[in-house]
């Protein structure tokens, strides 16, 4: 199927270059912890080798990026550094990668009083002087809270478009122009809206695609693709993730999972759009990430969608986040959600904390709110 890409300008991130029409290309993120530098570095070198274009570390301390710059001595892959909280240590980590990504909605954590515009510029500069690519990550649930209040609480596509929008703007404005955005949901419908709606403000930017919290396997590549064809088809991305929670010797899957949607659109292998998930139980679930504090996530969350099985036939949304970074904002849309710590999840009914509690207790808890939204004709 021959398919009119969109006519972005190009970027250039390590050794491949995404936009102006170039090969769109693959990424994933470590799910280890940062600072075992050693199953890091196997990590990323197991994903380089499984044909990663991009491969992604978090870094949200100075340890880490310590252990980052030792991961770079062992590997010859394509590194992104995501910043997380502290955008500080863009200078720390910049000469040791190819691309900084950061979240419009993570740049307030730090230094408060500081205008976010100032923090852009500073990052921008680091990226300039050590020749790197920037993404501007926009994520649902961590959305500039500044945009989040001017719009209704059911609008979480609005206040997204205006922060990336704005960013853009402003990386333009200073001459830095070697960036791509990603704007990401749970839901592949909102994946699609939110993406479309920016590409045809802003056609020259590249965009990287992919569903967040897509969950496992099969259900995860399923979500991702009904958002790939979508826009692909329509010529809109230039570099992809598929998001899959999955045990650490298993993320190379992601890659696999990437590479074989991208090939099926491209053989016109695609299937129609449908409104996944609106009338069956659906359970979302973040990418195992260096951010998980507690292994036993992975597990939980294959025993959530177990246990959840007698619930498929009602339209019950169910999130299983993995951290303390994002799990506490993109949890709130959810009917019931989870967010692991290092020893209890943390139980919610929408915006609504139910509890902490130990991974041993929570599938009951789990299980009793789940009954009562059963009963209450959810």
């Amino acid at each position: 199927m021959e398919i009119e890409r969109n006519p972005t300008r190009n970027v250039r991130i390590g050794s491949v270059t995404i936009g102006a029409g170039h090969p769109i290309a693959v990424q994933s993120m470590t799910a280890t912890h940062t600072q075992d530098v050693e199953a890091t570095v196997q990590q990323v070198n197991a994903l380089h080798e499984a044909g990663a274009d991009v491969v992604r570390i978090a870094v949200d301390s100075r340890k880490d990026a310590d252990a980052l710059i030792a991961v770079r001595a062992q590997t010859a892959a394509n590194l992104s550094v995501d910043l997380q909280e502290n955008y500080r240590l863009a200078e720390v980590v910049a000469p040791h990668v190819d691309k900084l990504r950061y979240n419009p909605g993570h740049l307030y954590h730090h230094e408060r009083d500081k205008p976010w515009q100032d923090k852009v510029r500073y990052l921008a500069g680091v990226a300039g002087e050590h020749d790197c690519a920037m993404r501007v990550g926009v994520n649902c649930g961590s959305v500039d809270p500044a945009k989040k209040e001017r719009y209704d609480a059911d609008d979480s596509i609005s206040p997204m478009l205006e922060s990336a929008w704005e960013h853009c703007e402003l990386l333009d404005s200073i001459g830095f122009t070697r960036y791509c955005v990603s704007l990401k949901d749970s839901d592949p419908q909102n994946v699609i809206e939110v993406n479309r709606r920016f590409a045809e403000r802003r056609v020259d930017v590249p965009l990287h695609l992919g569903v967040t919290e897509a969950g496992m396997p099969p259900d995860g590549i399923i979500k991702t693709r009904i958002a790939f064809e979508q826009l692909i088809s329509r010529g809109i991305g230039d570099t992809i993730r598929v998001s899959l929670t999955v045990s650490n010797d298993r993320k190379p899957e992601e890659i696999a999972a990437g590479r074989g949607i991208l090939s099926d659109i491209a053989a016109g292998r695609v299937r129609s759009v449908v409104d996944f998930g609106l009338d069956t139980l659906n359970i979302i679930s973040c990418p195992s990430c260096s951010r998980v504090e507690n292994e036993a996530f992975i597990e939980l969350a294959e025993q959530v969608k177990e246990m959840t099985r007698y619930a498929a036939d009602h339209a019950i949304t169910i999130a299983v986040m993995g951290c303390r970074v994002n799990g506490p904002g993109e949890t709130d849309d959810a009917d019931l959600g989870l967010w692991c710590g290092p020893t209890h999840v943390n139980l919610k009914r929408g915006t609504e904390t139910l509890g902490a509690f130990s991974y041993d207790e929570i599938l009951p808890q789990l299980r009793s709110e789940l009954d009562q939204l059963i009963a209450a004709g959810k």
